[in-house]
């Protein structure tokens, strides 16, 4: 394919904006973490001690494919893909039950807890900005004309 054929850059394209940005890292650090746990618990199952190696498997296995989420849902923020929204949004909303429960804990999950908590919170903050909205051509209702 010549330099000819190669469709050009629209001109009038903005550039992504900083919170969209900061949302897609943050999602991406949850789908991270989310990996690393899973690598664990499987680890853990496979070649360590668990008290039921069925249960660590199976753990690790269901937090690595629920990592796919977040994950997927990051890489579509970044390329301003208005359908990884929602993903993004749903991701910070089941997690919020989960910090709450690290926080009602008696151990060291406190201190995770409350940094999921702030990273839920600041992802939603920053998917829901208008800014955010605007990028990812999501119009409000009764904006469809638009």
């Amino acid at each position: 394919m010549s330099s000819d054929q190669t469709p050009a850059a629209p001109e009038t394209a903005e550039p992504r904006p900083r919170r969209l940005t900061y949302a897609a890292a943050l999602v991406a650090l949850e789908g991270l973490t989310l990996v690393v746990g899973g690598v664990w618990m499987l680890a853990l199952g496979i070649g360590g001690d668990p008290d039921d190696r069925q249960q660590a498997v199976t753990g690790g296995v269901t937090l690595l494919v629920l990592a796919l989420l977040p994950l997927l849902a990051a890489r579509g923020l970044l390329g301003l893909r208005g359908w990884s929204r929602g993903p993004a949004v749903i991701t910070q909303i089941m997690a919020l039950p989960v910090a709450y429960n690290l926080l009602r804990a008696d151990s060291m999950a406190i201190p995770a807890g409350i940094a999921l908590a702030a990273v839920a919170v600041a992802s939603l903050v920053l998917l829901v900005n208008g800014e955010t909205t605007r990028a990812l051509g999501i119009r409000g209702p009764g904006r469809a004309s638009e």
